[in-house]
């Protein structure tokens, strides 16, 4: 017959359930916590890049970071403060030599002109008429030197008709010597008119030299200020390509402001930048080589900045072919700096890791596991990189993004 299952029985009952339960989920996560594991600590070789270690030389080289910019570019600023009118061209418009870029207010310009212009030829209309007093003046002074000459001349004839009348007895000592004295101050007079001539003469000839640099000053503002004026007409200086120009018409514009940007993008320059570190390995005339988009550019370094800036030194490179279509303005990639050749090295292929000498932690093959290890790497070219310590001849490394395997020292490597 039915036996009535007491309430402590009933409990017991599904404690045993709760349990079985529980040991069936700790099964299934240490199941799913192994796989993972295993999934996490082996990867597919298929999927992994490997470089090996091989012996031979590298040219090294210093890398630096480059961007691409135009041969020539000039900036074009106002020479006046103004506002803009009309601005004939855009970013990307191929203009000519001396090619109308905009027009610019220009009538206070062109009233400082006109009014210099006016000053001047006063100034002109002075120098003409102090001319003509200086010559006045020294006329007068000219022949009244004449006069006192030929008043002297005949006092002296007087004075030798009175001492010979008193050698003879029939004139008197008081009469040769008032002829002497007339004589005298006659002379005198004369000396005194010379002076105030050369003297006139002098201060005549400073007077003129004061107009004359007057004027002189006068044309140079108007020259400067008619150069102004042709400046202000933004002009192309050369043939060339407008990459920016100033638009908003009607906005007020100092004097000394950029209005447009003009570059030669026929012809293309590299301006480089490497840490200062590397000063004693960049001089002028050595080599260098660019990848970019596929294409390789080498060329020549022409110029070193004399100072280091934040840690790095600038410098310019000539490309040999600098018309390449692959260059446009602004481009950057990394260039590279031959600094001289490490014979019988031991080196691997350049990889994604590497960006200066130093120590790294990759991973080595080992049979069908990869192994976490440290090395020291060094000098590098586009090619390869030198191989100091850590690695032997044959071995291989992992080239791959490995940074989720962080922490983990073996991974095992799949087929």
């Amino acid at each position: 017959m039915d036996r009535t299952i007491t309430k402590a029985e009933r409990m017991q009952a599904m404690k045993r359930t709760a349990v079985k339960y529980a040991i069936a989920i700790v099964a299934v996560a240490i199941a799913v916590w192994g796989v993972y594991s295993w999934s996490r600590s082996s990867v597919k070789a298929s999927d992994l890049k490997f470089s090996t270690v091989t012996r031979g030389d590298i040219e090294t080289t210093v890398s630096a970071s480059a961007r691409i910019e135009p041969s020539t570019e000039e900036i074009i600023t106002s020479p006046i403060s103004s506002r803009i009118i009309e601005v004939y061209h855009r970013p990307g418009d191929v203009v000519e030599a001396g090619t109308p870029l905009m027009k610019l207010d220009i009538e206070n310009a062109r009233t400082d002109y006109e009014k210099k212009l006016d000053a001047l030829a006063v100034d002109r209309l002075k120098l003409e008429q102090l001319h003509a007093n200086i010559r006045t003046k020294l006329s007068d002074l000219e022949m009244r030197i004449k006069v006192a000459r030929m008043k002297v001349k005949r006092l002296e004839a007087e004075l030798a008709g009175e001492r010979y009348l008193d050698s003879i007895g029939s004139g008197t000592t008081d009469r040769v010597r008032e002829a002497e004295f007339a004589l005298n101050s006659d002379v005198l007079s004369l000396a005194q008119l010379e002076k105030q001539y050369e003297n006139e003469k002098a201060v005549s000839e400073t007077e003129i030299k004061v107009c004359q640099l007057n004027i002189e000053i006068s044309e140079r503002e108007i020259g400067l200020l008619q150069r102004t004026l042709t400046d202000a007409e933004i002009r192309s200086p050369r043939r060339a390509t407008i990459t920016e120009i100033s638009d908003k018409i009607g906005s007020q514009i100092a004097s000394g402001q950029q209005l447009a940007v003009v570059a030669d993008l026929s012809h293309y320059k590299i301006v480089a930048e490497a840490a200062d570190g590397y000063a004693n390995r960049i001089s002028q005339g050595c080599r260098t080589h660019m990848r970019l988009k596929g294409y390789d550019i080498d060329g020549t370094i022409v110029n070193i900045a004399p100072t280091a800036t934040n840690g790095l030194i600038s410098f310019t490179v000539r490309p040999d072919c600098d018309s390449l279509e692959v260059m446009r303005p602004g481009l950057k990639g990394d260039i590279h700096v031959n600094s001289g050749i490490s014979k019988d090295v031991l080196r691997i292929d350049n990889a994604p890791f590497y960006n200066q000498p130093g120590t790294y932690s990759v991973y080595v093959r080992n049979g069908d596991v990869i192994e976490r290890r440290n090395i020291q790497l060094g000098a590098a070219n586009y090619d390869y990189i030198e191989v100091i310590s850590g690695l032997t001849e044959g071995e291989q490394i992992v080239t791959n993004d490995l940074s989720r395997y962080q922490g983990t020292k073996t991974i095992k490597l799949k087929q």
